[in-house]
């Protein structure tokens, strides 16, 4: 048996929570266009004949630290490739920026082996351009290995996975067989909540609130939810709800289905929506809403 532990690591919006969900089977992390989704450390689990791997998913690493929020997941992402047994460096095949270099920069200071996955190989129309594309990149560090793939099509995953199982140390599973995610449902729930509202609000509006399950009851086949939507202005409050409640309707609905399917019980899920002013850039508010370890 082989088992080991595998850090997700890239800069934002190159498809590394895509890629972690489609590797363990299921919904672990939050997807969205919007740069900067993923949080935290996110934990899934896949149960492969040749091993186990469990992968922890990171915050993309970026260069701009506006807030105590930005530094914050920057630790996190940081704190995450050490202790592992292997680093997942996620890029776009599309192209190469100047925060894809910082996160090769950061490698450097690791012994641990670095296996590069380059993603969204979809977009590239003519494939001719694909070996120029694996050898330019390939030559920019060591590699383990280089696997050229698409998470939204779920091509060359089995390359992959051959690639960390293999890699894995000797040893007993590190979770039992029926354990797919390393989180709990109430974490889960907030989660799923801040990915219908990330969908549904515009801009930078996303970035400005977080979700906290305040109560979660199991009651027979009935889970009763509820949870507080966290913004920093009254004004982004307002739009948060909605004409008449209409935003905030959608939101709890399109949240609703997707715990139900999770759960696999029927949901009953109160939202109501509060201002912390400047909760993103408070390291006290952070900590409290548990997106720092922080002691600053």
């Amino acid at each position: 048996m082989r088992s080991g532990i595998v850090a997700i690591i890239g800069r934002p919006n190159v498809g590394k929570s895509s890629l972690l969900n489609v590797l363990v089977g299921q919904k672990v992390s939050i997807v969205s266009h919007k740069p900067q989704t993923t949080r935290h450390r996110i934990q899934g689990v896949l149960h492969h004949p040749d091993g186990q791997v469990v992968f922890v998913d990171t915050p993309g690493l970026h260069i701009v630290q506006k807030k105590a929020l930005n530094r914050a997941m920057n630790d996190t992402a940081a704190g995450a490739m050490h202790g592992v047994d292997l680093l997942l460096f996620v890029v776009d095949s599309s192209r190469w920026t100047d925060e894809d270099e910082a996160v090769l920069q950061r490698l450097s200071n690791f012994d641990t082996p670095v296996g590069l996955v380059i993603n969204k190989i979809d977009k590239i129309v003519d494939k001719e351009k694909l070996f120029p594309l694996l050898e330019k990149l390939a030559a920019k560090r060591n590699f383990a290995f280089v696997i050229p793939l698409s998470a939204l099509r779920k091509s060359n995953l089995e390359g992959l996975i051959k690639e960390l199982t293999s890699r894995m140390p000797e040893g007993d599973a590190l979770y039992p067989e029926d354990m797919i995610v390393g989180h709990d449902t109430s974490f889960a729930v907030a989660e799923i909540i801040r990915e219908k509202l990330t969908r549904n609000l515009h801009q930078e509006l996303p970035y400005a609130l977080t979700v906290q399950v305040q109560k979660f009851e199991v009651d027979g086949n009935m889970d009763r939810i509820e949870a507080v939507i966290m913004v920093e202005r009254e004004g982004q409050k307002a739009i948060v709800i909605g004409e008449k409640g209409a935003t905030l309707k959608a939101v709890g609905t399109s949240a609703r289905r997707d715990i139900e399917r999770m759960t696999e019980r029927k949901c009953f899920l109160k939202l109501w929506c509060a201002v912390r002013e400047n909760w993103s850039d408070d390291m006290h508010a952070l900590r409290r809403f548990g997106l720092s370890n922080s002691e600053e």
